[in-house]
């Protein structure tokens, strides 16, 4: 890490002039640091912030109801997805709050040219030294230590000029204390396994008469079009249109030696061809062997080789929120994926499917800062995109697949057991993707689904979330989960022994994180044979995916149960439920009925 010299932190900045405009502060935001967070020591008061500033979104409601009129194919305007330019000016701030928090800025010594804002102008971003941003907010900021060793500097609370408090909707990094991690429960070597054990059949009730016996113990592409029920489908090689991305963040590079190893393995038809790669604020392509990433090896073979030859992006975005508190420097501690959100929202023509393998358990997250996070993903919606997240991987607790070190407790003060929803799938613009396991599929154990504290149930869910609720005996769970949530996950793809190249081996890997990129994959062949009939790609999906002849093509799930909190979880049952979802797809009858 290369530090600078002190005097570079200053140059462009001066304290506030005691004759300059004096700001009365007020509370904008207090958060309890979650558990496992202790104050460690005080940072260098030279440590620098890249402060981000999210501005209030007046006409944000009328975006929404963009959102639900070209998504709902009951609506005369389905499929007629916005523009980039019209999305910006949907979510733009209103000049007063601009002006606001440049005459703010100003008072500070924050000259205009060291000021950057994104494509719609609703989020404000300068790299100040930590002294000026705590006169500024009004706060101190400690560094805090996690049990598993990672460093934060953070606050736990901090105020704004009375004349801001309306027009701001969150500043970060201040109470953000999120360790945004991949959705992987499991890694073990291929030579755990004896695939001589194993039937010579497995019967699955669904157009494919038969699955490779061995999908019982390794997931490949191809068992993945047996399951799904799109074997024989080729998409086109020239329909640039129905595009699929992947992102990546932590350092997790996707490796092209290993990605060329699991062509070889899984799809002989891709040998040779690779991805776009975009690097966002510095991400790097690092193809040093040693460097493989895990998790974005899963991302990209799975959601890449279902999609073959689909065009595909892959997106690397640098910094991590973990801080050395012993090193002055210019690192980046944010949470990296707001850097992302931010770059795809100003791209104009972003991948029409995208799939992030990473989350964390909601109450980690301030509710404003999800809030503005999950307004991200609709304006991503509103233009088009699908956006498939993992449900987590703790079952109805914190997303710790490790029953013994699970946290179910509350983050108020209170500390009331209570089940842990998860970030960013407790969203209601985007879809969740649950876990299954086995031929024929049940659900697995470790399958993240329940009910949002930040978001309530979005419409599209009151019928099949009131119908699964009447199946829960009275009285169970009492207290233990929000009725009225935002029920996930949305739908659910195998999520378990998923056979990965990595570092020039093959290894087993479990775990919602691969139900993501498969569902994405099947998404990136409906739009494929959607564009092929002249249709429009399906853009943010829910709303159709709640109509009953949709959701009837799934294939329900009806067994298992996702165990959690020191109880054993809700059930897999028929219909929808917070463990699969309607279940896990049938891509030949989706393309019957979505592409006739």
């Amino acid at each position: 890490m290369r530090l600078l010299p002190l005097i570079a932190f200053f140059v462009p900045f001066t304290f506030a002039d005691p004759n300059t405009k004096r700001w009365v502060h007020r509370v904008k935001e207090t958060f309890d640091a979650p558990r496992g967070w202790t104050k460690h020591s005080l940072p260098s008061p030279n440590h620098m912030i890249e402060l981000q500033i999210g501005l209030r979104q007046p006409n944000f409601h009328i975006l929404e109801q963009h959102l639900w009129e070209v998504s709902d194919p009951d609506h005369p305007r389905y499929g007629q997805h916005l523009f980039k330019d019209e999305v910006d000016a949907l979510v733009a701030p209103d000049d007063e709050g601009l002006e606001l928090v440049h005459e703010w800025l100003s008072s500070y010594g924050v000259d205009k040219n060291d000021i950057t804002r994104s494509s719609a102008q609703d989020w404000v971003r300068v790299t100040l030294p930590l002294q000026l941003v705590e006169e500024m907010l009004d706060t101190s900021y400690h560094v805090w230590q996690h049990t598993d060793g990672d460093y934060l500097v953070r606050t736990t609370h901090y105020s704004l000029p009375e004349p801001l408090l309306d027009h701001i909707d969150v500043v970060q990094p201040t109470t953000l204390f999120g360790r945004w991690k991949g959705m992987k429960s499991t890694v073990l070597d291929f030579e755990d396994f004896d695939l001589g054990n194993v039937a010579n059949t497995a019967k699955f009730d669904s157009e494919a008469d038969f699955v490779d016996p061995t999908c019982n113990i390794s997931i490949t592409v191809s068992c993945l079009k047996q399951l799904y029920n799109a074997i024989g489908y080729v998409p086109s090689d020239c329909n640039n249109y129905s595009t699929i991305g992947v992102t990546a963040y932590l350092e997790q590079y996707a490796n092209e030696a290993d990605l060329q190893l699991f062509y070889h393995d899984q799809v002989p038809e891709a040998v040779g061809s690779t991805f776009d790669f975009i690097s966002v604020k510095g991400g790097l392509n690092d193809q040093n062997i040693s460097l493989a990433g895990v998790e974005a090896n899963l991302d990209v073979q799975f959601a890449f080789g279902l999609a073959f030859p689909i065009p595909r992006t892959f997106y690397s975005t640098a910094g991590r929120p973990p801080f050395i508190p012993d090193a002055t420097s210019t690192e980046n501690t944010n949470e990296p994926y707001n850097d992302w959100l931010d770059f795809v929202l100003s791209h104009p023509d972003p991948p029409r499917v995208i799939s992030t393998s990473y989350g964390e358990a909601e109450q980690t997250v301030p509710e404003s800062y999800a809030r503005r996070a999950c307004q991200g993903f609709a304006q991503l919606g509103a233009r088009g995109v699908t956006m498939t997240f993992p449900s987590g991987d703790g079952g109805v607790g914190d997303g710790n697949p490790d029953p013994a070190t699970q946290q179910c407790q509350t983050n108020d003060g209170q500390n009331r057991t209570q089940f842990m929803p998860s970030f960013p799938a407790g969203c209601p613009y985007v879809t969740a993707i649950g876990a299954t396991v086995n031929v024929p599929e049940i659900a697995v154990d470790f399958s993240g689904g329940g009910f949002s504290n930040y978001f309530p149930r979005p419409s599209y869910q009151d019928a099949v979330i009131e119908a699964y609720l009447k199946t829960i005996p009275e009285g169970t769970y009492e207290g233990l989960f929000n009725r009225s949530g935002r029920g996930f996950p949305d739908i659910a793809a195998q999520g378990s022994r998923f056979r990965v190249w990595y570092q020039n081996t093959s290894i087993s890997v479990s775990g919602t994180s691969a139900s993501s990129p498969t569902a994405a994959g099947i998404f990136a062949l409906l739009n494929d044979a959607r564009l092929s009939k002249g249709l429009p790609t399906l853009g943010f999906v829910n709303p159709l995916l709640y109509k009953g002849k949709v959701s009837a093509t799934f294939n329900d799930i009806t067994v298992g149960n996702n165990p959690g909190c020191g109880t054993p979880g809700f059930n897999a049952t028929k219909g929808w439920d917070p463990i699969t979802g309607f279940g896990t797809p049938n891509f030949g009858r989706l393309k019957e009925l979505l592409a006739p």
